[in-house]
């Protein structure tokens, strides 16, 4: 834990424990918050998802977007290595391959901000047993 040395600290602690307590009460209703869904499984981490999942977390949060970042398993897509889901309000999610820190910038920027695709949508193409 950091050492309290003035009150600038005191205060950023206040702040930062504000942000997370505020996080933890929307992420009640995660369906009115952009959603990014980080697939950490094996091949997922070896591909970098832990510095894209870092990222996300740290981004969103100095641009103030209401966003939950959190982890998930296997998204079936081991070839395109760190994948992503982002899900904004009231729309479907996205599924994103080949994610690094820099296209997760522009992801933040045009998809998440602008509501535009960016280069590296998996299509899904396929339907689920239940569907059929």
């Amino acid at each position: 834990m950091a050492k309290v040395k003035t009150l600038a600290d005191l205060r950023k602690m206040n702040e930062d424990l504000k942000n997370k307590i505020n996080l933890r009460e929307m992420g009640d209703n995660p369906e009115s918050l952009v959603q990014v869904k980080v697939s950490m499984a094996t091949c997922g981490i070896a591909s970098g998802a832990k510095e894209v999942m870092d990222f996300f977390i740290d981004e969103l949060d100095k641009q103030n977007i209401a966003a939950v970042v959190t982890q998930t398993g296997c998204m079936g897509y081991c070839y395109a290595e760190p994948t992503i889901e982002v899900t904004l309000p009231g729309q479907e999610p996205v599924v994103y391959g080949y994610v690094n820190e820099e296209k997760a910038g522009t992801i933040i920027e045009r998809h998440i901000k602008n509501g535009e695709m960016v280069d590296g949508v998996i299509p899904v193409n396929y339907q689920t047993p239940d569907k059929q």
